[in-house]
């Protein structure tokens, strides 16, 4: 069973729309490749709620301020980018809304290079840069992807991970105006990114447009069937971040739903 993982798309929606207006494409298309282990792509999230104990733990002392720009970052999702990509997809031919997407996965592997680098993975730093270099050339600018034929398999990495495998705690809960729910943690590897290379980080964003694209309509139902949708939309986050940090060694805790689905479409990875 696949598990879909809404977390990326939920939590960086109207950046990537900013960002696929700049580039004047819309930038949707295939989703963000899933953490792997052992060669075998195991792209599992769970969306669950948190223990009571869990949640007497005080993360989010700005709450009030984090509420009410998350939504915000809702009115713009629905204004802007659901139309957006809702127009895109139905005058774009799959190929080319294929060819973006890998673009927009080339232009992170940066990141994933350098983060993987600071976490002493240099296996996945050299395949990353192998990936970058190949897709750049071979594959004219990264529209197509011949660095997978290759068998050199994508596993994105960032500096906010790097901060978290090094011991550095989140710190509190943050929603960004445009960016969405994030911590002091992830933010500020974001914001190192960005004064190092704005490009890799317009990767990473375009990266939020394509997975929200492909899994638009159990995000909306997530949200929408949810008590309350900004606990529902932090809940996501901080367990995604977990997973992702830990490469998926910390699986998700014994109580709560989880959100998952056998359709093929739903997956956030297509086979390759």
């Amino acid at each position: 069973m696949e598990r879909i993982r809404v977390s990326d798309a939920l939590v960086r929606l109207p950046a990537a729309a900013l960002v696929a207006l700049t580039l004047g494409t819309g930038a949707v298309g295939a989703a963000e490749p899933a953490k792997e282990q052992a060669d075998t792509p195991p792209a599992e999230i769970r969306m669950q709620f948190h223990a009571p104990e869990a949640e007497a733990k005080d993360d989010d002392p700005l709450e009030p301020i984090n509420r009410v720009t998350s939504g915000f970052n809702s009115l713009v999702r629905g204004l802007i980018l659901d139309p957006l990509i809702s127009g895109y997809k139905a005058v774009t031919p799959e190929g080319m809304q294929q060819a973006i997407s890998n673009a927009a996965n080339n232009l992170a592997e940066p990141i994933t290079a350098v983060s993987s680098f600071l976490q002493g993975d240099t296996d996945n730093a050299g395949n990353a840069t192998k990936r970058f270099l190949v897709n750049s050339t071979v594959g004219v600018g990264g529209l197509s992807d011949p660095a997978a034929d290759m068998g050199i398999r994508s596993r994105p990495e960032d500096i906010g991970q790097a901060f978290g495998a090094g011991g550095m705690e989140p710190g509190p809960h943050i929603v960004l105006p445009l960016l969405g729910p994030s911590n002091l943690r992830d933010a500020t590897g974001d914001l190192l990114t960005t004064v190092a290379n704005p490009l890799p980080l317009a990767g990473k964003a375009a990266q939020g447009t394509v997975n929200y694209s492909d899994n638009q309509d159990v995000i909306k139902a997530a949200t929408a069937n949810s008590v309350d949708p900004y606990t529902t939309e932090k809940a996501v986050y901080q367990q995604h971040r977990q997973w992702e940090v830990t490469n998926g060694a910390i699986g998700a805790p014994a109580d709560g739903p989880t959100l998952a689905d056998e359709s093929p479409s739903l997956a956030t990875k297509p086979a390759r």
